[in-house]
């Protein structure tokens, strides 16, 4: 069920531990469903990845994509963009407009991640911080007063269903956790948020156990 993709985030707003869906791995011929299926099923946000042929060799969705689920969802479900493209700089404002509460992007991506971070709040939206399985997370380190979420990603950004890098695990005590196939291929999603969410619980307790 785990080689699937899996991110590990870290935020300071979030209390609990929320599962979110990566809906790239849905149905999305039908991903307004597909979406309101991930939250029925207990998922506390929903992921979605942003490419287009630049930072990785994919191409996914828009803004337009977004705006449309948020007229169909409501105000209720929270957006996390994860911005997989160079440049991010160009899609705060389409993000924010089309209804995206946060906008996770790439360290690795822009050469000035202290001006993004004050753009992306001046549009009204959360800061997420993302860095690739290559990037040690002391790169985060200068950043994490100015954020909201720090994304560890445990695959390489770009496509679903690869196996999960269990090395990763080290750089981040997740309480927000992404998961694509797992959940989204799952016949039963809500068992497997349920487990997710209470494997994280089970980690935290042996962590505060062992210090």
């Amino acid at each position: 069920m785990f080689n699937s993709a899996h991110l590990l985030g870290t935020s300071t707003v979030v209390s609990g531990y929320k599962i979110g869906p990566s809906i790239l791995n849905s149905y999305l011929a039908n991903l307004g469903a597909e979406c309101l299926r991930m939250l029925d099923s207990g998922a506390g946000y929903l992921h979605l990845n942003v490419s287009f042929l630049h930072f990785v060799p994919n191409v996914t969705f828009g803004h337009p994509v977004v705006e449309s689920l948020q007229k169909q969802l409501g105000q209720d479900p929270f957006f996390d963009m994860h911005m997989m493209v160079f440049r991010p700089e160009q899609w705060v404002k389409p993000m924010a407009v089309a209804g995206a509460n946060q906008y996770t992007f790439h360290l690795e991506a822009t050469e000035n991640p202290g001006t993004l971070i004050k753009d992306i709040r001046e549009n009204g939206m959360k800061v997420g911080l993302a860095i690739k399985p290559g990037t040690t997370v002391e790169y985060l380190a200068p950043w994490a007063n100015q954020i909201d979420m720090a994304l560890v990603m445990t695959v390489e950004p770009g496509f679903g269903g690869q196996k999960f890098m269990e090395d990763m695990i080290p750089k981040a005590g997740a309480n927000m956790i992404v998961s694509g196939s797992a959940i989204m291929r799952s016949e039963d999603p809500i068992s497997v948020i349920s487990l997710l969410r209470n494997v994280c619980s089970e980690a935290a307790q042996k962590r505060s156990l062992d210090l």
